[in-house]
């Protein structure tokens, strides 16, 4: 497996640590791509892994797109208008849709920046812890491009349409406190707490039935694109599908005998 991204288990939480420090962690490259995609069909397939914890290693938590290939025109950023066009559809935007089919609830640990497509990653996950010493700029607008992985819809639902916009159309950068403020983060912890604050809520996560946080996590991804009928239907069958698992059994038996619940994903 690709050192681009490291993975590490405790229990039922997987840490995933974008490894690419001395670039300030950058996602645009084919091998970072790769690497998500890899580990999204991983943990889809393993029920043991009930949450992941995504940050980034040295100061900052991901710079975006390499800047060095974009100025270069190298890489995704090369060729014509029409390979530039395919080159992120085949590229960069696989992030996106990964995390979004990704089942397994994923809790961002923002240890630093998180810049342009940087900051769309963070926006990707379910959950965000922000340690005091990072800041979000959705900043494609500086370099005179467009938020190419999907961030006009992320941080719309995210932050609502006038905070977007002022993200957006300024790219200026948002501290941690003003992030927490505006809903971009649940949390908001002193750098040397930010692992053990994510982590921790990863655990109370894990701690539940795997097939019930995994189609509550679909379930509130639906309920962003479609209406209460749609969400409706499809509660109404997960909720069948619930009944009938073995851990919805041993939740009801804990609950009655005042004990804890051992939950096998079954």
């Amino acid at each position: 497996m690709s050192d681009v991204l490291v993975v590490e288990r405790t229990d039922h939480v997987e840490t995933w640590t974008i490894n690419l420090p001395d670039q300030r962690n950058p996602i645009s490259g084919a091998d970072v791509v790769e690497a998500f995609e890899v580990n999204v069909r991983r943990v889809q397939q393993d029920l043991d892994v009930r949450c992941v914890v995504l940050t980034g290693a040295g100061k900052a938590f991901s710079a975006g797109g390499n800047v060095n290939d974009m100025r270069e025109k190298a890489g995704m950023f090369s060729g014509s208008p029409w390979q530039m066009r395919n080159g992120y559809r085949d590229g960069i935007q696989r992030i996106p849709l990964a995390l979004t089919e990704c089942e397994v609830p994923v809790v961002a640990a923002v240890n630093g920046p998180a810049v342009g497509a940087g900051c769309d990653l963070a926006l990707m996950c379910d959950l965000r812890v922000a340690s005091t010493h990072a800041w979000f700029a959705e900043s494609f607008v500086q370099l005179g491009i467009i938020p190419g992985d999907g961030g006009a819809w992320l941080l719309t639902q995210a932050v609502g349409p006038q905070r977007a916009a002022e993200m957006a159309l300024t790219g200026d950068r948002v501290d941690a406190q003003k992030a927490l403020e505006w809903g971009l983060v649940a949390h908001v912890v002193e750098p040397e707490e930010l692992l053990d604050e994510a982590r921790a809520l990863a655990e109370r996560v894990a701690k539940n039935p795997p097939h019930a946080t995994r189609m509550a996590k679909r379930l509130l991804k639906e309920s962003r694109t479609h209406d209460l009928r749609h969400v409706l239907e499809l509660s109404a069958t997960m909720q069948a599908l619930s009944h009938h698992t073995e851990d919805h059994a041993e939740a009801m038996d804990a609950v009655l005998d005042k004990r804890s619940a051992d939950f096998r994903g079954r």
